[in-house]
């Protein structure tokens, strides 16, 4: 048999089923946390998105006034939506440290699992979301820039 590792004098990490059942609840409130900033990104990045939208079909409604700074919505259009390209990678990265941490070390015993284990469907949901937001920020951006250069 393997020598298991010494436990941190922090934390009980031995294997046991509450220990196993403590370390379910900690990696699915890490599922909900990553769902919120997926929820947090994709208001970010349609908001900006629709934000682009509006005031492009605004400024051509009749009786409508040139505005004072006529780009501005997109400048906001295009921070909003790099924020929740931003927002998806910082969590993304943050997912796979705390993922990694909670398999490895004192807490491998109680895990029970592989390091080579397929991931949540959030993950890649997050980066499919990631994908649409950088589609939505070069087409903002691309609309910015003149048709000569």
């Amino acid at each position: 048999m393997t020598e298991l590792p010494e436990p941190n004098p922090r934390f009980d990490a031995s294997p046991s089923v509450s220990n196993h059942f403590a370390w379910l609840r900690s990696v699915l409130a890490l599922e909900r946390t990553m769902m919120a900033w997926l929820r947090t990104a994709a208001s970010l990045i349609s908001f900006g998105f629709a934000i682009v939208q509006f005031f492009a079909r605004f400024g051509h409604m009749p009786g409508v006034h040139e505005a004072h700074i006529p780009r501005a919505p997109e400048y906001l259009g295009l921070a909003l939506i790099g924020c929740g390209v931003l927002a998806l990678l910082a969590s993304l990265w943050r997912y796979h440290w705390t993922r990694r941490y909670l398999s490895q070390g004192p807490f491998a015993p109680i895990a029970g699992t592989r390091t080579d284990e397929l991931r949540s469907p959030v993950v890649w949901l997050a980066i499919l979301l990631a994908g649409v937001g950088v589609f939505a920020f070069v087409s903002v951006l691309l609309d910015l820039v003149p048709a000569g250069h």
